[in-house]
């Protein structure tokens, strides 16, 4: 693959490792996204999770690598707890035009990382793989180079919804138009789930097949489901 940089005064500096002009989803769906929380909230939902998932007791030098990194709410939380090496990559030129993290950016698709094997200590995804287009296939591609790309201890850690008790009933109240009316929130995500509606319930559909890639991969320290999400965070197995 061939990179290049581009960049202004105004944009952020892209490594292009697939074609250029790649877009993110519908404007309704970016539309709804934005409603759904502001980036400071989205900055600040992503700094508990990573306390959650130990980032606060690694060494701020390790390389990191955030996947599906969009925006980039998640490596500002990374760089606001002190991280200095982190880079993100993402399919969508749109959304990586909205960063302003300073991080190494990368236009690529996560089925293919543009990383050389065994760089990164640690990848971490915020709810980015149930957004692929093939399940399992493509998940498989996924994990497969994310276990390439880290080193021996490396760690994979992600976050997903998942269909938890919990999950279904905020499905159930977010049928209602009522809801949606007064509730602004409920009413953005509805929309969202509508616009990703065949690779959500794709994705909600196959929890035995995704958690045995997950162990097919990784050694597993937290594998947890609550409150419609599920939380991982693993070391690479040296030998699959």
């Amino acid at each position: 693959m061939n990179a290049s940089d581009t960049a202004n005064e105004s944009t952020p500096v892209i490594k292009r490792h697939v074609h250029s002009g790649a877009v993110c989803c519908d404007p309704a769906w970016e539309d709804a996204y934005k409603r759904f929380e502001s980036p400071e909230e989205e900055i600040e939902k992503f700094i508990k999770r990573l306390r959650l998932l130990g980032f606060e007791n690694r060494p701020r030098d390790i390389r990191v690598a955030e996947l599906f990194c969009g925006r980039g709410g998640g490596l500002i939380a990374l760089k606001r707890l002190g991280f200095t090496s982190i880079e993100g990559v993402d399919l969508s030129e749109t959304l990586l035009l909205q960063n302003q993290t300073e991080a190494t950016l990368h236009l690529a698709d996560c089925r293919d990382l543009p990383f050389p094997d065994a760089s990164m200590d640690a990848v971490i995804i915020h709810g980015g793989l149930h957004h692929l287009p093939n399940l399992p296939e493509d998940l498989k591609k996924v994990l497969c180079e994310i276990h390439r790309v880290l080193n021996d201890e490396g760690t994979f850690h992600a976050v997903e919804p998942w269909l938890t008790p919990f999950l279904r009933f905020v499905h159930a109240v977010i049928d209602f138009p009522a809801v949606r009316k007064f509730y602004a929130k409920g009413d953005a995500l509805a929309v969202m789930i509508q616009h990703e509606r065949e690779t959500y319930e794709q994705w909600l559909s196959q929890p035995a097949v995704i958690r045995e890639l997950f162990g097919k991969y990784f050694n597993a320290t937290l594998n947890r489901t609550a409150w419609g999400k599920l939380q991982f965070s693993g070391h690479k197995k040296k030998f699959l």
